[in-house]
């Protein structure tokens, strides 16, 4: 079968390697659609993701598929079932697992990080991993699911109240969840910032009630022009210091800055303490997605959120590894692999 093996940094290569089998307890997935992760950039380019990633692993951890096999004991699913997967298996048995902080378990495994995932034509997976889909959710949908499932986890820590206002920094995929999950969480006002024209003109269809370039226009001025003196609640989406940094520099008194966006993992900070003090600043961040798979699938199967409209376009797997290299190509939107 033809699948994405990551060896090094900008080291990916498109090979044919065995099909797998699948174990007992394992199901075996012709995968249909798996969505390029910013996680998926930082491994690209030699950075750890949520974990180490091994030579010699097949990359891709948002994916559907069919059930094409299934191994001694499978119960959950059947041949031919359609199903996504939540990539992060946890041991259940260490002290984070017991403490019911299992997304810090301290032996996980990451399908498409750890060992092998959705960049491929199989993937076997455990039975525990899969959920069946609706018949009205398409596979490129059903491969959201993680993601959302990362965002409904961030979403929860930032604890918005009902008329809040909140500001998203970032209009990508993860930035337009974010902008859906606060308004569906009860946000009274919207704001995203975002330099690209087409991301601010979707982020307005999909509920924001002001847009701003930060790269024409001065964020804190258009703020203090429309009279919003106090932002509850910041959610940087990019995964850069200096909008990390905006974020606390527009933050309200009283507020929680969500530093959702992944930098590189040596990225430093610098910052005033004084002015969290001040502001009496909450600072979060948020880790993959504990326990909120089904949740974000009962998302997207009921319609109730839009996991399409930020897709740019769906490739084959041997266009993969140019979309990891080039950021350009990147910032017109979603990817996802079809194998």
């Amino acid at each position: 079968m033809k699948a994405a093996v990551f060896y090094q940094a900008t080291d990916l290569r498109i090979l044919d390697i065995p099909k797998p089998t699948p174990k007992a307890g394992e199901v075996l997935l012709k995968v249909k659609a798996c969505g390029i992760c910013g996680t998926d950039v930082h491994i690209f380019h030699g950075d750890e993701g949520a974990a180490a990633t091994p030579a010699g692993t097949v990359l891709g951890h948002e994916f559907s598929g069919i059930v094409e096999a299934v191994g001694e004991g499978v119960t959950a699913v059947k041949v031919g079932d359609r199903v996504c997967v939540d990539p992060n298996k946890l041991c259940n048995e260490c002290a984070y697992c017991k403490a019911g902080i299992g997304h810090f378990c301290e032996h996980m495994i990451g399908i498409g990080t750890t060992v092998h995932g959705g960049f491929a034509e199989y993937c076997a997976v455990p039975q525990s991993q899969v959920y069946k889909i609706a018949d009205t959710t398409t596979f490129e949908m059903a491969a959201m699911t993680e993601p959302v499932a990362c965002c409904v986890h961030g979403i929860d820590l930032c604890e918005i109240k009902p008329g809040d206002t909140v500001a998203v920094i970032g209009g990508g995929m993860i930035g337009l969840l974010m902008l859906q999950l606060a308004k569906i969480s009860g946000a009274g006002k919207l704001i995203l910032i975002e330099p690209v024209a087409e991301k601010r003109d979707l982020a307005v269809k999909l509920g924001a009630d002001l847009t701003i370039d930060p790269l024409t226009e001065d964020v804190k001025t258009v703020l203090a022009a429309k009279g919003i003196d106090r932002i509850a609640c910041v959610i940087e989406c990019v995964g850069k210091v200096a909008t990390m940094q905006q974020a606390i520099a527009i933050a309200g008194k009283k507020s929680t800055v969500m530093l959702f966006g992944l930098t590189a993992p040596a990225d430093e900070m610098p910052m005033r303490p004084f002015e969290i003090f001040k502001k009496e600043i909450t600072l979060k961040a948020s880790f993959i997605n504990p326990y909120t798979q089904k949740r974000a699938l009962d998302l997207i199967d009921g319609g109730k959120i839009d996991v399409s409209s930020m897709v740019y376009a769906c490739e084959s797997l041997d266009k993969l590894p140019e979309i990891l290299s080039d950021g350009a190509l990147r910032a017109k939107g979603k990817f996802i692999i079809t194998p």
